[in-house]
């Protein structure tokens, strides 16, 4: 896998969350205040607030300061690298079926002889002195 194919895991761990999707529904208008995302919400802001931290290490979020209120806002650029990935995986030609490949046989190996007949350097026709050739 090459590095321009490599998929945004981390968006994707981060919208893997019912709640984290809602927001980025919320959010894909405009920027919020973090107290009227709390409020769509039945849980806690800090249970929001830790979702706004996924969301924003992973980088679907960004954080503005204005005032005293802190403003969230979606980074649709990534959601569009996200998109990008899963539509260029989906359209990806198929790779042609690989060749069965036939098994490789090993080379034979060959058998040592147990009793090799060697000729004896004092014996000109290699029979030994018992008159048997081994």
């Amino acid at each position: 896998m090459s590095r321009k194919s490599k998929p945004p895991i981390a968006i994707y761990s981060a919208l893997a969350d019912a709640t984290r999707c809602r927001i980025v529904e919320i959010l894909r208008s405009g920027s919020v205040p973090v107290h009227e995302l709390a409020d769509a919400f039945s849980i806690s802001r800090p249970a929001i607030s830790r979702h706004l931290r996924v969301m924003k290490e992973a980088g679907l979020v960004v954080e503005v300061k204005k005032g005293r209120e802190n403003l969230y806002a979606l980074k649709l650029e990534k959601l569009g690298k996200a998109t990008a990935w899963i539509d260029t995986m989906a359209t990806a030609p198929a790779k042609p079926k690989a060749k069965a490949l036939e098994p490789v046989k090993p080379a034979p190996t060959p058998i040592p002889e147990l009793f090799p007949k060697a000729k004896r350097p004092d014996t000109p026709t290699g029979i030994n002195q018992m008159g048997f050739d081994f």
